[in-house]
């Protein structure tokens, strides 16, 4: 558990009164909150798909199958961050070159120091989260970025660099959506709780809803396989930490890990400049209660799905406003984040975060096949 010992320390120890409202000047259509029974039938079976171990945290799926994972550097022997799956128990570094070979103290706008999420968009590009936080120790200098790779040339393309005042010290960049068709991409900040928007074109960001409950950890007790899940003695605070994005309604939505409610905010809202701190509060709205969860994915069947930590299970808020389960499944250790393939294929890691440094089966990646 000494990796994640820096985390405790840089999130924030106490509850948050979560607020809610709808919007203010701008039509908003109102989320209802589940009310029904959740669904007891299993309409998914898991397949593996790799293995590893190394502990890995984000899955990206291409246009033609590839399979892309990062592993965060939460410890010493820390080798690889980024890697295409080759096999089932291969993974080669990706891309080529030096971004893999970052060491502490060198420059580090140009190396990966601390991925925590991959992501394949619309037109098929890799993007990675980099929260440039190593060992949760604070954000070196030129660390915090999201970078574009072109998958047909394989090479990075772009780079975003993130400066104190969008990733400040105690910061950690959790997640990415990217709307190509707005030319933005959202990003949570788990580690003191808010989202940035940066846009594509310009490539200027903003850090918004850093003040409101909705980005805020509920100080809810995680119950993982049985066990109250703390580090080194203490029960973490984890903010901000999936989202899930709507492109055809425009909608963003978000949860805290260590919380149990389920937000979303108009896509229009975050990209208002003009709009005031207050009015964009006011758009926030509560979905729904689904419990605490690390990644969640607005999928083709227009469902919101949630990896559940505490049954090892994966379930979905459906667009009738069911809360079900989908799979449940004791290899479902830590679920920690999801990606859907061009082909509706819905694919998930598991972390075994709450295992500590020395789980007793790997690191594994599933996809999720329809039962017969």
């Amino acid at each position: 558990m000494n990796r994640f010992r820096s985390w405790i320390a840089v999130t924030l120890c106490c509850a948050v009164t979560l607020g809610t409202g709808c919007g203010s000047g701008k039509k908003v259509t109102k989320a209802k909150p589940v009310t029904r029974p959740a669904q007891s039938s299993s309409p998914f079976n898991l397949v593996e798909v790799a293995r590893s171990d190394r502990l890995w945290t984000g899955v990206a799926v291409s246009k033609d199958g590839r399979i892309f994972v990062c592993f965060p550097r939460w410890s010493e022997d820390h080798s690889l961050s980024v890697g295409e799956v080759l096999s089932k128990d291969v993974v080669e570094q990706f891309p080529a070159g030096d971004w893999n070979r970052w060491e502490s103290g060198e420059k580090a706008s140009d190396r990966f120091v601390c991925v925590q999420a991959v992501y394949i968009d619309s037109r098929n590009d890799l993007w990675v989260v980099d929260a440039g936080n190593p060992a949760f120790a604070g954000v070196v200098a030129g660390g915090a970025k999201l970078v574009r790779i072109d998958l047909q040339k394989n090479r990075v393309a772009k780079t975003y660099q993130f400066d104190e005042t969008i990733a400040p010290l105690e910061s950690y960049l959790n997640d990415v959506r990217v709307d190509n068709e707005r030319g933005v991409a959202y990003i949570t900040d788990s580690g003191t709780g808010a989202i940035i928007v940066v846009d594509l074109s310009s490539g200027s960001s903003r850090r918004l809803l850093a003040d409101h409950g909705s980005t805020k950890s509920e100080g809810l007790k995680l119950k993982v396989a049985g066990k109250t899940w703390k580090m080194d003695g203490e029960t973490p605070d984890i903010h901000v930490d999936g989202l899930a994005l709507d492109t055809e309604g425009d909608f963003l939505y978000y949860q805290a890990l260590t919380g149990a409610t389920l937000y979303r905010v108009p896509g229009g809202g975050l990209r208002d400049a003009s709009l005031s701190v207050a009015n964009l509060e006011l758009q926030v709205e509560k979905v729904a209660t689904p419990g605490p969860s690390d990644a969640i994915l607005f999928a083709d069947d227009h469902a919101v799905y949630f990896t559940s930590l505490e049954s090892s299970s994966i379930r979905r808020w459906t667009k009738e406003g069911t809360l079900e389960t989908v799979v449940k499944d004791s290899r479902l250790s830590w679920p920690d984040s999801f990606s859907e393939s061009f082909s509706g294929i819905i694919y998930v890691t598991t972390s075994q975060i709450h295992l500590g440094d020395n789980p007793s089966s790997p690191y594994r990646i599933f996809r999720l096949s329809a039962t017969e």
